[in-house]
């Protein structure tokens, strides 16, 4: 399955499609196709951004997409999300715990108002 990941620009909420890389040593950036994994030193993009990047004065730009688009969701996508459903709707509530068994009626007040959250069981004193 492909990952789907976010563009890097602050507050942008559309899914990448290209990794932007910096070269110090040659004052080069370089647009790619998207990485296969998120690495710390590069920038993943949208359509938008990718296209509006520009360079600093004096650094050329590298392009090595010929056009950007979006990918859209495929086959394999589509499955994943289905066999995620019915792996989610096969899950069962856990059993209750014999220790959280509810507070018998005779501890609670008389006049039947809850005062609070926290109540007093009568037991033996240690």
């Amino acid at each position: 399955m492909r990952s789907v990941r976010q563009c890097s620009r602050t507050a942008c909420p559309h899914a990448a499609v290209a990794t932007l890389t910096y070269v110090y040593a040659d004052s080069t950036a370089v647009l790619g196709p998207l990485a296969q994994l998120a690495e710390p030193h590069s920038y993943d993009l949208c359509v938008e951004h990718a296209e509006r990047l520009t360079a600093p004065r004096g650094w050329e730009v590298v392009r090595l997409l010929p056009d950007l688009e979006a990918a859209a969701p495929s086959h394999d996508d589509l499955l994943a999300l289905a066999d995620a459903v019915r792996e989610a709707g096969r899950r069962r509530a856990p059993e209750p715990s014999p220790a959280l068994a509810p507070v018998p009626a005779a501890t609670a007040p008389a006049d039947g108002r809850r005062r609070g959250h926290l109540r007093v069981v009568p037991g033996e004193a240690p």
